[in-house]
């Protein structure tokens, strides 16, 4: 079956599709077998992206079901051994290639596959392995070697190739937690497009090298020496079923209506969130996202300054996602989504349960008690949890976005796994980190995330306002001293709008629409409040500053551009930083009335502690959207009062 003809295939269904709706396996088969007869001369064309190309906004605001659908791939391949990448779009209605073009500086972000072939290679070279036996280590199978994008250091013989730096750990046997056991000063080089190792950087090849610490950490069931008293049983029942309805991708609950899409480099996305009030569907947002993140490391020895990653952008969330299990991952009655990305070959790859969907108790929502009559009204709230956990490399990042039914919007960021480790003396961490086990340390470190939130507040014409908390003089105005109110400024023009956090002002930022007022004359909003701002640390004109300047502000504001996508830019494996937020707010453009994007970037400020390690508990990061005015009441008002039936008294 040639492209055309899957393509077709894909299609056979379409009516009961939506434009929105992620890429099927067919599709995803079908793009790669066309872009690979568009390019009969490629040896081994291998490719880093396939995914929906979105359609424009007014044909998705009209869609229709039942509405023939034009499904176009967006794809990034590129030639085994070759530099650049071939950029570009196919129709799967026409089966070809409909829009090419040839970056020869961009290099594609580093896949799955690519990590094996970059540990078989480093293991496999003689210097390696001469550094390791001056070290003790003889056992190759115990020996791990993590790939690490190289970022963009200057560095004499890395200029225009697409590499890759790695680090060392071993395995005291095996099973064994090999994050315990980390192989300091031991770094390889590869050409990931060659396979080449360029070089073996032994930071200790005029010296004794530091020990291997070889104290066991472990933290997987079958390696633990005992375990503790097993807590009471605590199950999430719902006996008639979950609140929340699914129709394909389209997620329904509690008025709120939402579509997930996926794909390998953001993972979970949101489309065309909205909310229904008497019988009329309002818009709030038509896509959000994580799209970037970036972890600095704070060591500057031993090539430590070298780890800097865009996990997003040079490896991709979506693609590590992993598969969630029931009873472990998410408790409840529980709606799964499947997820397809591609292989390096453009072969689809399922990911089962990708997606995870269920309801939370969440407290109560509402209580008041007349003291006159003696009287307690309370309400119980529950929230909806959308939500997807990826591994990278040590870490895993679980994205959950929840939608509560006082109509807030909430994202969190759960940032657990293994602490990135590096060797000490026993007793002596450097004073770039904190010693977990006896020769272990954990660098400090940040996680700074980037989402883009593409609002539709009551249609496509919004505004954002900074506001600011102003206590007043003491004065006639302020006799009593205890004056202060909230002063509001319009963010008019992207110069305005690339703005911090200021806790003094109490700041947050009111996306407004320009189209509707509420039951008070005024507009209806919902307002961002920066729960996790935190403060960059790396300079401004590092390599990893230059690369990353989204993190010097906690907000952007921008209009609608179809090809702004990621705030650090398209392509960042040895990105120079002359794309991204930077440089496109540089042309100032008016925001006023615009369709609008805000970037908000948040994040985890994270000194390790012994109690990060073996394993790191959970910890978290995130921003909420609080809706301020775009309900005339409570919405939850009238949630009918009910009594908890299956809650008991302990001892009675």
């Amino acid at each position: 079956m040639d492209g055309t003809d899957q393509a077709q295939a894909a299609q056979a269904d379409a009516g009961a599709w939506h434009p929105l709706d992620p890429l099927r396996p067919a599709e995803i088969a079908a793009a790669a077998e066309i872009v690979r007869g568009a390019h009969p001369d490629v040896r081994e064309l291998r490719f880093e992206t396939i995914e929906l190309a979105e359609p424009r906004k007014d044909v998705v605001r009209g869609f229709v079901p039942g509405d023939p659908i034009e499904r176009q791939a967006r794809f990034v391949a590129y030639a085994r051994g070759a530099t650049g990448v071939w950029r570009g779009l196919v129709s799967l209605d026409q089966g070809r290639v409909v829009e090419e073009t040839f970056l020869a500086d961009a290099k594609p972000m580093i896949s799955p596959e690519e990590f094996f072939e970059i540990e078989l290679a480093v293991k496999a070279d003689p210097r390696f392995q001469a550094a390791l036996a001056r070290r003790g280590v003889s056992d190759q199978d115990l020996v791990c070697v993590d790939p690490w994008s190289a970022g963009n250091f200057d560095v004499a013989g890395e200029a225009g190739r697409r590499i890759a730096h790695t680090f060392v750990w071993m395995r005291a046997r095996a099973g064994d937690n090999y994050y315990a056991h980390p192989i300091e000063g031991l770094n390889g080089v590869v050409d990931i497009d060659t396979g080449e190792v360029l070089r073996i950087d032994d930071y200790y090849a005029d010296t004794a090298p530091m020990a291997v610490p070889m104290g066991e950490s472990n933290y997987t069931a079958d390696m633990m020496d005992g375990f503790k008293p097993e807590p009471a049983a605590l199950d999430v029942v719902q006996p008639n079923g979950p609140g929340f309805r699914v129709t394909g991708n389209l997620i329904e609950w509690e008025g709120f209506d939402v579509r997930v899409g996926f794909n390998g480099r953001e993972g979970l996305v949101l489309h065309r969130l909205g909310y229904t009030e008497n019988g009329v569907r309002r818009p709030i947002l038509y896509r959000a996202s994580l799209t970037e993140m970036v972890v600095p490391y704070g060591a500057p020895v031993r090539a430590h300054h070298r780890k800097n990653v865009f996990d997003i952008g040079e490896y991709g969330l979506g693609k590590l996602a992993n598969a969630l299990e029931l009873g472990c991952d998410c408790l409840g009655a529980i709606h799964y989504f499947d997820a397809y990305v591609n292989d390096i070959t453009g072969a689809p790859r399922l990911i089962k349960n990708a997606i995870c969907l269920h309801e939370e108790d969440y407290g109560i929502g509402w209580k008041h008690w007349d003291w006159r009559t003696d009287h307690a009204e309370v309400r119980r709230m529950r929230r909806l949890v959308i939500s997807s956990i990826s591994t990278v490399g040590n870490y895993e990042y679980g994205s959950y976005w929840y939608l509560y039914q006082d109509g807030i919007i909430e994202f969190e960021m759960k940032a657990t796994g293994i602490i990135n480790t590096v060797g000490c003396e026993p007793g002596k961490p450097s004073r770039y980190g904190t010693e977990v086990s006896p020769g272990v340390e954990g660098q400090i470190h940040q996680h700074v995330f980037c989402a883009r939130l593409d609002t539709e507040l009551d249609g496509p014409s919004n505004r954002v306002l900074e506001c600011d908390t102003v206590a007043m003089q003491p004065g006639p105005d302020n006799p009593y001293g205890n004056a202060f109110y909230v002063q509001e400024r319009v963010l008019a023009r992207e110069s305005e709008a690339r703005r911090k956090v200021d806790f003094d002002a109490m700041r947050y930022w009111k996306v407004q629409a320009t189209e509707r007022t509420n039951l008070m004359g005024k507009p209806t909003a919902y307002k961002l409040e920066a729960t996790s701002a935190v403060r960059p640390y790396t300079h401004p004109e590092s390599p990893s500053g230059k690369r990353g300047q989204f993190v010097y502000n906690h907000l952007w504001v921008t209009p609608f551009a179809v090809d702004e996508r990621y705030p650090a830019g398209e392509f960042m494996n040895h990105s120079t930083g002359d794309d991204g937020l930077a440089a496109w707010t540089a042309q100032d453009r008016p925001l006023d009335g615009a369709d609008l994007v805000l970037w908000h970037s948040f994040g985890i400020h994270h000194l390790p502690r012994p109690e990060d390690f073996p394993v790191q508990p959970c910890v978290t990061c995130g921003f909420k959207l609080h809706p301020v005015g775009f309900f005339d009441r409570n919405p939850m008002i009238d949630l009918p009062p009910k009594r908890n039936a299956a809650s008991c008294c302990v001892g009675e």
